[in-house]
């Protein structure tokens, strides 16, 4: 608990308290960082060819635009998701110690990679209105004592230059997803969301905001019901896909 309470402080307290070191490898590494420079070399950007809806990478030699099958069979309600790179290696660690295991010095570097998400031609080519969170419901946010996307999307909130806007609320607890497929994810999570006010986001153009793009299901299902409260479009930003 202290550790935890530490690490939001920031400052030289938590240098002196906390030294800086790699949460991978745990090498001493300067202060504010926490990737050395080895295990950076592990960490993957997605390049293209990738999927232009949901930016899975593709490892064959397609040089063209392309929709992958996953997304060309599915009616979806979200204009793109972005990542920038592949959940695996440093990026998957940092995000699991951030999310489970209370690392929470480690969201800096995480919003460092979610903010490079607003440089993508797929988000510069259409100004947008807020940020949206994807929301988590009352009770695992009790139990984890924070929301590691609306953490994130208040991170990036001043580099985008938008506001963040908590316009969707988890209604339904749903039961883990780790060992569902994505029809099984889909089914698990209809109706878990609603849309807090449909008067704010009516006509407007938002970008949600969460950490991983498993199989897109919470996304989709976020998209679905903002789409319904009226809103214009909805483009979708996370740190990696998995």
């Amino acid at each position: 608990m202290i550790a935890r309470f530490a690490s939001w402080l920031g400052g030289s307290f938590v240098s002196l308290c906390f030294p800086a070191h790699c949460a991978v490898c745990r090498d001493a590494t300067p202060d504010g960082c926490h990737l050395c420079e080895t295990c950076e070399q592990d960490v993957e950007p997605i390049q293209a060819p990738r999927c232009e809806k949901c930016s899975s990478p593709f490892p064959g030699a397609i040089t063209e635009q392309f929709t992958c099958a996953n997304c060309g069979e599915r009616d979806l309600h979200f204009d793109c998701a972005i990542a920038c790179y592949v959940s695996s290696g440093p990026v998957r660690d940092f995000v699991h110690g951030f999310k489970y295991f209370g690392q929470t010095h480690l969201r800096h570097t995480l919003a460092a990679w979610l903010a490079e998400t607003l440089d993508d031609p797929r988000m510069t080519a259409q100004p947008f209105d807020a940020l949206v969170p994807v929301p988590l419901h009352h009770v695992r946010q009790r139990e984890r004592e924070f929301n590691q996307a609306e953490v994130l999307a208040r991170l990036i909130a001043p580099r985008a230059q938008r506001p963040v806007w908590n316009a969707l609320k988890r209604i339904r607890k749903t039961p883990t997803q780790t060992r569902l497929d994505r029809s099984e994810r889909m089914e698990n999570l209809r109706g878990a969301f609603k849309v807090r006010r449909p008067a704010q986001v009516k006509g407007k153009h938002l970008v949600l905001v969460d950490d991983v793009f498993t199989t897109g299901s919470t996304v989709e299902e976020c998209s679905r019901v903002l789409r319904k409260a009226g809103a214009a479009s909805v483009r979708v930003i996370t740190i990696a896909r998995a």
